[in-house]
């Protein structure tokens, strides 16, 4: 396995209703070390779907997923001990509410990693710090706006130390005025060299911060490249169909 290749996928395929609904149609893509893969499509497309299934959250009907040299399609594999290294983020931020922020993003280094209080506690204010949320260490999720949740969302799944950040959808949920916080936070893990891979309609993001675009339908990557080739020279007609109407 090339050493820079994080994750291969290799024809990934998940059928529902027998083959009646093929969310995933045999989806082959490598993603690299400190690349910023952008998924783009029409909702139904099987992005989500992908996504999901790159920590197993879905489970393939077959094809398989090698993660940091492991395939963790095997049913004998481990896939909590490599879902730890793999940051989350979905379009509803899953905060416990009877918990602070800061215990929300302590409890799973503490519990998982075995992380002293105190080193996981230090890791997290200074997360906070860098999201611009370092006052909001004692407060609950009910006193948080949106758009500060899901940067706690992100800032919690970066405390695991993780080697790639799913981000599905993450700013779907949130008011028009509070995506441009949520971006910037992904912006910026884009810039330090976080491996990432963002499920989104936030096509401007995408032009602007992914080094790959791919663009998926029916279940399918139709088309892939740089956002220049994408966006601004798209090849096949469904693409150009799916661009007029979203840019």
């Amino acid at each position: 396995m090339s050493d820079n290749v994080l994750i291969r996928v290799r024809d990934l395929k998940k059928y529902y209703n027998g083959d009646a609904i093929k969310a995933l149609d045999g989806i082959t893509t490598d993603i690299v070390h400190g690349e910023v893969v952008v998924v783009i499509g029409p909702s139904g497309s099987g992005k989500s779907t992908f996504l999901r299934s790159l920590n197993l959250l879905e489970l393939p009907t077959s094809g398989s997923i090698e993660f940091d040299g492991a395939e963790i399609t095997d049913p004998k594999t481990d896939i909590n001990l490599h879902r730890q290294k793999m940051g989350m983020v979905f379009q509803h931020f899953n905060l416990f509410p009877h918990m602070t922020v800061l215990r929300n993003m302590t409890l799973a280094p503490i519990k998982l990693l075995k992380k002293p209080e105190a080193e996981a506690q230090e890791k997290a204010r200074e997360l906070l710090r860098r999201v611009g949320l370092a006052d909001r260490a004692e407060a609950y999720p009910s006193q948080l706006s949106g758009g500060q949740k899901q940067r706690i969302a992100i800032v919690r799944a970066l405390c695991m130390d993780p080697e790639v950040m799913l981000f599905d959808e993450p700013t779907s949920a949130l008011d028009p005025e509070m995506v441009g916080e949520v971006l910037e936070v992904m912006k910026e893990l884009a810039q330090m060299g976080m491996t990432m891979v963002v499920v989104t309609h936030e096509m401007g993001f995408a032009r602007e911060v992914a080094s790959r675009v791919i663009f998926m339908d029916g279940g399918q990557i139709l088309e892939e490249g740089t956002p220049e080739e994408v966006f601004d020279h798209p090849k096949c007609d469904r693409l150009k169909t799916f661009l007029s109407k979203v840019l």
